[in-house]
């Protein structure tokens, strides 16, 4: 990877590129520690600094720290993702997006793409209306002004920052190295990494004095996230290779076909798009419920009950086992049990739902072979050929789906732990993701400019 960044930087026109896109990171980074107009810094320390949640960690995570500030830019580009997660189903649902999106070309992507951008904004708004409520109740956070300018301003400035995100993001794809709205949760993600050097800093030493059971957490966090990150590059990279060959054809003077080929089938087709959808379904009646009741989770009784169940708050506020009695809290292993089930279902189905209506299709793959002369070497063409594919695409899926699900549920299983790291497998998946696939962009980029040298 630094090879390829440094055979990149090279290239003049590539290094222009390179320069510009981290310039835009770094207006992203700058914005996020800017708070909000109409809401005070000093008071917002001291409500970050005496409550935890889940839910606003979670997002903190994918925002580099920029929801916990209330900044600017505290919503990044989550409207975005939302948004074009509610455009790709649809394109499915209603036949005029699904003709755009198939046979509109170049001109139908751009225009779902416009699509997609308004729906952001309004999602932006309504996120922005929805973070406003949960923080009103905090008294003195707010400027207050004349009659709905307080909120006005508070939402107006959230919306506007999303949608310059999109804008960055769009200049990145273009003008930069590429992939710009993954680079922005990139940058989100990475920024975390001096905070948890601290945290683990902290383990090791306290008042001064060396503690030896802080550096074996230290270094036993240090290998487990090397190992994570080997699995996730393995399994990101991994493919079942399904052999194809096409018959020979004489079309007037010239034979065509004839040739040997395959099917690439990755393990993980469908990305880190199935853990973003199972985290967004978690957390939606999680942060309904807070609207309604902003002290629920202090609250008992039943809508008490399923909040801890959705947002799983109880394990950063109450241990497994309590230190004085050393007796084991039944009620909050019973709530993370049950988030961690349901969480579980929920990658694994949106897994499936994902790679098999949107990633890959068997049926249009053996049609597309039959039409080109093409078969599998044993396998008749047709349905024998989508069925034998149909049986080794859920073979490879389900492996996929578990391996996302064991890495999403690592950290709320170290939380049992009493560890409160910055960041978990789901940042892990999304950060080695984004790399790998920004290096093939910046590869394919010197290639198209004859530089194949520099990559031997």
């Amino acid at each position: 990877m630094f090879k390829t960044l440094a055979n990149a930087w090279k290239v003049p026109e590539l290094r222009k590129k390179l320069l510009y896109t981290v310039l835009l990171l770094a207006i992203f980074r700058f914005g996020a520690v800017i708070t909000a107009p109409g809401v005070r810094a000093d008071v917002l320390e001291k409500i970050s600094a005496a409550t935890s949640n889940s839910i606003i960690g979670t997002v903190n995570i994918i925002t580099g720290g920029a929801f916990a500030n209330l900044s600017i830019f505290a919503m990044s580009i989550s409207p975005y993702i939302t948004a074009s997660i509610v455009i790709q189903l649809l394109s499915h649902a209603i036949p005029s997006l699904e003709k755009l999106a198939k046979e509109g070309g170049e001109e139908g992507r751009k225009q779902l793409n416009q699509y997609t951008k308004y729906c952001a904004v309004i999602l932006a708004a309504i996120e922005a209306f929805g973070v406003y409520i949960t923080y009103q109740g905090n008294a003195g956070l707010f400027i207050k002004m004349n009659g709905p300018l307080t909120p006005m301003l508070f939402i107006l400035s959230l919306t506007a920052g999303s949608t310059f995100l999109m804008w960055v993001g769009d200049q990145i794809t273009t003008k930069g190295i590429g992939n710009g709205i993954s680079l922005l949760i990139f940058a989100g993600i990475v920024s975390r990494l001096p905070a948890a050097a601290v945290y683990l800093y902290g383990l090791m030493v306290v008042d001064g004095a060396f503690v030896v059971k802080g550096l074996v957490i230290t270094i036993a966090v240090i290998v487990a996230t090397i190992l994570l990150v080997a699995g996730v590059v393995w399994v990101t990279e991994a493919e079942r290779r399904v052999p194809v060959q096409y018959a020979k054809r004489v079309v007037g003077r010239k034979m065509y076909g004839g040739q040997n080929t395959n099917i690439p089938m990755k393990l993980a087709m469908a990305g880190v798009l199935p853990v973003i959808f199972a985290m967004s379904f978690m957390q939606m009646p999680a942060m309904i419920m807070q609207l309604i009741n902003p002290n629920i989770a202090t609250a008992s009784g039943f809508w008490a009950g399923m909040y801890k169940v959705f947002a799983f708050t109880s394990i950063e506020t109450e241990p497994l086992i309590n230190s004085t009695t050393h007796a084991f809290n039944w009620g909050v292993f019973g709530y993370g049990l049950t988030h961690i089930i349901i969480y579980l279902l929920l990658i694994v189905g949106f897994t499936f739902f994902y790679t098999l209506a949107m990633a890959f299709n068997p049926i249009e793959v053996s049609n597309n072979l039959k039409k080109n002369g093409g078969f599998i070497p044993g396998i008749r063409a047709g349905k024998p050929t989508s069925d034998y594919l149909a049986a080794i695409l859920k073979y490879i899926t389900t492996f996929g789906a578990l391996f996302l699900a064991i890495i999403a549920v690592l950290p709320i299983l170290v939380k049992f732990t009493g560890l409160n790291l910055s960041f978990g497998g789901t940042a892990i998946l999304i950060v080695v993701g984004v790399a790998l696939e920004s290096i093939r962009q910046l590869e394919s980029q010197m290639l198209t400019r004859h530089y194949k040298g520099f990559l031997d």
